[in-house]
């Protein structure tokens, strides 16, 4: 599936030294789908030496002629929709429809930063001093690694490629190895929009090794992830070697607050949508359901009604609205936390087990367990899975202490139709981001990312390119040059 494509170095696409490669599985038959070189020593410095190369002709790039490139890009991938789609859902097993969505989202990326790149303003500060001028500029911070995860295979890489070409920077991008096809066909859209060569560099093969180089040439000036919190723990301590730039979005582990004046029926439906979104594989997703006890008995019967209309199956296939977890080691850590969940008294209203009538794939029940106490694994460790978490609340303080308890502070969400209910809701929930009836959060215009281990920095909207320039000040004294 990967032919002709491979490792982007110097805006050609290449096999890595050797020829050594990695297998590429599909999640729902578990067979090889492809293969992508697996980079050694040698293309990983070539790929480093592209990018300051590329970074010395981006950098000084106007502004207006790097956003023609950026908006050419988001036509083309637009255009390449169904094609890339295709990949996607092949890699992750989505449904089409979500995999067409994600290629319009990822377009909207490089349609957002094609005009922020324009709009990068500096300031003029108001003197003290007749005879001075003081003002901030800002520079792109450098060449950057872009470290993404396989969840969202071309959202995640154009947030971060999109921006940084904005700013001026150079980038080189290593997609998941579970699922790099997207990133590749993003990578094509720029280089066919009209990109300089260097200024994208792709890269695959073994994360570790890869990612220690990058990290530690001094060449690398900023690095941006989204992954788990473990990895961005070990990212960030490698960075701190060579003080180096970091953004990061490390998950999360969304509670939903459901007050006692909605409609338990529609906003179970809307919620549950959303919970089993990509099999629940969304870092976002809402994940710990808290629901007022007046309504409770009609939110749970509504949300496993809807649970239950739920279609396991390959992505590809019409009708299927759930597709598979990514890999084994996934499956087997959702069937631990429902039953540690059941151990410790909740009562499991459906699924909670491997989905029978598939003999090949990571296949999960859409589950569903209520009554859920406190002290379960799943309610403190994000399930990131199929697996909704529903327990009731009467009391406004303890459902707060509560939605806060975790070290995760990404998303959260609450339904209400009191408006002053809603906004001291939002303002106490510990969160980067907060839905009020609403629970897709994620789009171009506004500012993407996370508190507490959630990570720090921002993706997307107008914050989301200052994490890739960095600010000059600059003090002139003004000097009159004397009539002779």
């Amino acid at each position: 599936m990967y032919s002709r494509f491979g490792l982007l170095i110097d805006g050609e696409w290449r096999d890595a030294v050797g020829k050594q490669t990695r297998n590429v599985f599909s999640p729902v038959n578990e067979d090889i789908i492809g293969t992508v070189p697996n980079a050694q020593e040698q293309d990983i410095q070539a790929a480093l030496r592209a990018a300051q190369l590329g970074f010395d002709i981006w950098s000084k790039t106007p502004a207006w002629e790097r956003a023609k490139v950026l908006r050419k890009a988001s036509e083309l991938i637009r255009q390449r929709q169904a094609e890339s789609a295709h990949i996607m859902s092949v890699e992750t097993g989505k449904p089409i429809g979500e995999s067409m969505g994600e290629i319009n989202a990822a377009a909207d990326q490089f349609e957002w930063y094609s005009e922020e790149a324009k709009r990068l303003y500096g300031q003029i500060i108001p003197a003290r001093n007749q005879d001075e001028q003081l003002q901030v500029v800002y520079h792109p911070v450098g060449p950057c690694l872009a470290l993404s995860a396989w969840n969202f295979p071309a959202l995640l890489p154009a947030r971060k490629i999109a921006a940084a070409l904005a700013a001026g920077c150079s980038v080189v991008a290593r997609p998941a190895s579970e699922a790099p096809g997207s990133c590749f066909v993003i990578a094509q859209a720029l280089m066919d929009a009209g990109l300089p060569k260097n200024v994208l560099t792709v890269m695959t093969g073994q994360p570790d090794p890869m990612v220690n180089q990058l990290i530690s040439s001094d060449i690398i000036k900023k690095v941006s992830l989204t992954g788990s919190v473990p990895v961005g723990k070990k990212i960030l301590h490698q960075a701190a070697d060579g003080i180096k730039k970091i953004s990061m979005e490390l998950g999360g582990h969304a509670p939903v607050i459901v007050h006692h004046d909605v409609d338990p029926v529609k906003t179970a439906h809307k919620l549950a949508a959303t919970k089993f979104r990509n099999c629940g594989q969304v870092c976002i997703s809402p994940s710990r359901f808290y629901i007022h006890s007046s309504i409770y008995e009609k939110f749970v019967d509504a949300f496993v009604e809807f649970t239950n209309g739920l279609v396991l199956g390959d992505g590809l296939v019409d009708g299927v609205t759930t597709g598979p977890m990514i890999r084994e080691q996934a499956v087997n850590g959702a069937l631990s936390l429902i039953e540690d969940a059941i151990e410790k008294g909740a009562e499991l209203l459906t699924g909670g087990h491997r989905a029978k009538q598939f003999n090949k794939g990571h296949f999960l029940q859409p589950t569903v367990l209520a009554n859920v106490p406190d002290n379960a694994r799943i309610m403190r460790e994000e399930p990131f899975a199929p697996v909704a978490p529903i327990t009731a609340f009467d009391n406004f303080d303890e459902v707060i202490k509560k939605a806060n308890s975790t070290e995760f502070g990404l998303a959260a969400y609450l339904f209400t139709h009191d408006s002053a209910l809603a906004q001291k809701t939002a303002m106490a929930l510990e969160a980067g981001m907060v839905g009020i009836n609403e629970t897709l959060l994620a789009t171009a215009e506004a500012p993407f990312g996370g508190i507490k281990q959630s990570g720090f920095g921002r993706e997307g909207g107008t914050l989301g390119i200052m994490d890739y320039v960095v600010p000059k000040y600059i003090r002139h004294k003004l000097i009159t040059k004397e009539v002779e």
